[in-house]
């Protein structure tokens, strides 16, 4: 083996270690007691608790030198901060879009478009609405409609880009709703709520004819955007000779706006925005910007928040962070594999999707199983990854329950926090609650809100 083939097959992070944060060991009896105290809820665990967070990765990662540099030299002025028109410029250079609505994270850039556009009885069309989107499309009283394909339901089918939507059931839900209630087609790459999996520049080009076709807004929920552009590069035909950048570029071609959690892919612990190129939306949008966010050209961003993401967002599509990046994910999901534990293939970008349906397939949907999966890693190895499942999305608008397709556990990878050891270490915790898995039980909600419930509902175990 080469040099080159060494480098492409073996993880080694790109970077050096400067500073460390110390993590706590605690004991089995102590995570049973702090996960009693906490509802049975990871989200209500104090992080100091956690050993491995996986919970999120949006703005866990580690920010590098040259954004702290930036952070130390940035403009706090409320009004035209020298700071904002470097992310403006930095936006525009990778989307190419006219206007940048800066906000304090990706949900307040989905308050903003959805309050400003969507309705009663609306249909907002996507691959797969992740949480905040959806709880956002659904405040404003309109339905968030998931057509991915059917490949992106099974977890094992190993099609290389589960996140695709379905275009025939696009074509289909625009013939049956009419344009006028269509107030714009969202695509999330990557689909988040479909285990990490990418769109196709295929299917993003075809997303958008459809909706040039019929005079609809096309908006990209751009989040992991360079990852995805990653999956382009390496599964798609004739993008393995071009860089993440000019990928990046011409997915955001195809498209009208987009949403920005920058906490992902934007390399920020805070941060994201809101981007298109009407300047008749644009308008309505910074009014509501002003009353929600602030100033237009600061948008509930410090100056220096702005900064960071200015360069996080051409460190997010280095390729040797990138390879790191993605690979380091598939080495987890190797080592689950060949220990037989049930996960979403392929691994996706940001995280490692543990199929607790088949897992605990003797724990009923609406007993949550992959709540309790969850729950089994935390004590056994002080582990915290997320449940998407049906805590997450079984609640109705009309109050009823109604399983979720899938019954994942995602385990999300803050960005350059993480070694090997680390992932090493989360593989044993993990093989070894599934090799309990027969022990777990299910849970029932004893109290929680109507919306993104997940957060804060306190639950209580059945049967264990």
């Amino acid at each position: 083996m080469d040099l080159e083939e060494f480098r492409t097959n073996t993880i080694i992070e790109p970077f050096r270690i400067r500073s460390v944060e110390a993590i706590r060991f605690t004991t089995m009896d102590e995570r049973k007691e702090l996960l009693a105290e906490a509802g049975y809820n990871p989200f209500l665990l104090k992080a100091k608790d956690v050993l491995i967070d996986l919970l999120t990765d949006s703005g866990t990662g580690a920010m590098s030198s040259g954004q702290w540099a930036g952070i130390i030299s940035s403009d706090e002025s409320y009004a035209g901060s020298s700071s904002f028109y470097r992310l403006e410029n930095a936006v525009q250079e990778i989307t190419a879009f006219k206007h940048v609505i800066p906000t304090h994270q990706g949900r307040a850039a989905e308050n903003i478009l959805f309050t400003t556009i969507a309705g009663k009885g609306d249909v907002v069309p996507s691959n797969t609405h992740f949480d905040t989107t959806r709880a956002h499309v659904e405040h404003s009283g309109a339905e968030a409609r998931d057509l991915v394909i059917e490949e992106g339901k099974q977890p094992r089918n190993t099609h290389p880009f589960k996140g695709n939507m379905d275009l025939a059931k696009l074509e289909q839900t625009i013939e049956e709703v009419g344009t006028d209630r269509i107030p714009v087609i969202m695509i999330t790459v990557t689909n988040n709520s479909g285990g990490g999996q990418p769109v196709s520049m295929e299917n993003i080009r075809a997303v958008s004819e459809i909706a040039k076709k019929h005079d609809i807004p096309f908006f990209i929920d751009a989040c992991r955007f360079a990852e995805n552009a990653w999956f382009i590069k390496t599964r798609e035909d004739g993008y393995e000779d071009k860089e993440p950048i000019e990928i990046a570029r011409e997915m955001f071609s195809y498209a009208d706006g987009c949403t920005m959690s920058a906490k992902k892919d934007g390399m920020s612990n805070i941060g994201g925005f809101l981007a298109m190129n009407s300047d008749e939306l644009a308008e309505k949008c910074r009014n509501l910007e002003i009353l929600t966010e602030g100033f237009p050209t600061y948008g509930g961003m410090a100056g220096y928040d702005m900064e960071a993401v200015a360069i996080g967002l051409f460190e997010a599509l280095n390729e040797d962070y990138l390879r790191y990046r993605i690979r380091s994910i598939a080495y987890l999901g190797d080592k689950l594999s060949r220990a037989g534990v049930p996960i979403v293939k392929p691994t996706g970008g940001h995280a490692v999707y543990l199929d607790a349906k088949e897992i605990l397939s003797h724990v009923p949907p609406l007993e949550y199983p992959a709540w309790s999966f969850n729950n089994a890693l935390y004590r056994l190895g002080g582990v915290r990854g997320v449940e998407i499942g049906s805590v997450m999305f079984g609640k109705q608008p009309g109050g009823s329950e109604k399983p979720a397709s899938m019954e994942l556990v995602r385990l999300a990878f803050p960005r350059r926090v993480y070694t090997q050891s680390h992932v090493d270490y989360l593989a044993e915790v993990i093989i070894n609650a599934y090799e309990q898995r027969e022990q777990l039980g299910g849970y029932k909600i004893a109290s929680g809100p109507d919306v993104l419930r997940h957060f804060s509902a306190r639950m209580l175990p059945l049967g264990h």
